[in-house]
């Protein structure tokens, strides 16, 4: 599973990631130490996926758009922005890998649907090898521990 992800990249740098126009898992880490090589280390916090016509891409930007306080529209980055209140202060800490999915969301024949299903079960795969390497859920992923930003009274 492992080797299916591209290697960390700083989160400035998301979309020169290859197959971020597809369909795929992503996984958002925070370090103060550089990140390269992919793996399931406890650093990371958060495990998303997305089938949308928009691919990794227009999820990725529904996540900066929330940790930026733009907009709170994605569930996990609103967990995020709970602990990460100050995007400046964040932002040269957060990293990103994906596995994409090549196929057709726009008109999806049977076999991207089959692969669409395949985006749904790699999310799952991602998570159990995170709880066997590390415990528990990634920190954002565990929604009985991790409030949202927009549930407080501001």
């Amino acid at each position: 599973m492992v080797e299916k992800f591209r290697n960390w990249v700083k989160w400035e740098d998301r979309n020169s990631l290859v197959g971020i126009k597809y369909p795929g898992i992503y996984c958002i880490a925070v370090s103060s130490k550089p990140l390269n090589t992919f793996d399931f280390i406890p650093e990371l916090e958060y495990i998303g996926m997305t089938n949308s016509k928009g691919g990794l891409r227009s999820r990725l930007r529904q996540f900066d758009a929330t940790i930026k306080k733009i907009r709170t529209h994605h569930g996990g980055a609103d967990r995020f922005l709970y602990q990460y209140q100050d995007y400046e202060a964040i932002k040269d800490k957060i990293y990103v890998a994906i596995c994409s999915f090549e196929c057709n969301t726009k008109n999806p024949t049977p076999k991207d649907l089959r692969i669409m299903g395949e985006v749904a079960k790699c999310e799952y795969d991602c998570w159990a090898i995170y709880i066997e390497n590390n415990g528990r859920y990634p920190k954002f992923n565990d929604m009985n521990n991790a409030p949202k930003y927009s549930k407080t009274k501001r």
